[in-house]
């Protein structure tokens, strides 16, 4: 048994294989095109050392399936156009000029509290790390960081102006 000629594959299965990217990405939903595009082009690569026994239409429809999943998963992370860019603060910019309140605050804190909830919160460090940088225990590290925390919750509510 030998396969048929690629050609009539896509012009027998090409409307099936447009209605599983329908359906997969949405009837209305251009990107269809694409993924059925996409169908075509794997099937074509692997055409030639596929199996003259196989089942191309179910073959089809799982090529099909996929595609029209990547197809979806990259229009996801393509940057959506903006009419107005937000600003963005000079990258040398006084920190403080952006919010003076929430600095007033952390200026507040004891000083072994405010480093560890900015190394902790805002470096990402662990605690382990905080404490060499200190001189302290990890658990010390880690109850300045909680204290710190709490006390700036404190002093600067989020439903603050």
């Amino acid at each position: 048994m030998r396969l048929p000629p690629f050609e009539q594959v896509v012009a027998e299965y090409g409307p099936m294989v447009l209605r599983v990217c329908r359906a997969v990405l949405g009837p209305f939903d251009t990107a269809a095109d694409d993924a059925w595009s996409e169908t075509f082009l794997s099937a074509l690569r692997a055409y030639p050392d596929l199996d003259a026994n196989v089942n191309l239409e179910a073959w089809l429809v799982t090529i099909a399936h996929r595609r029209a999943i990547d197809v979806g998963r990259a229009r996801t992370r393509a940057p959506v156009p903006a009419d107005v860019l937000p600003e963005r603060p000079a990258p040398n910019s006084d920190p403080a000029g952006r919010d003076p309140d929430l600095w007033s605050a952390l200026a507040a804190l004891p000083t072994k509290q405010r480093q560890a909830v900015a190394y902790h919160y805002l470096a990402g460090l662990p605690h382990a790390e905080i404490a060499a940088l200190l001189g302290n225990s990890p658990a010390a590290a880690r109850r300045a960081a909680a204290d710190g925390l709490k006390t700036l919750r404190k002093l600067y509510p989020k439903d603050s102006p």
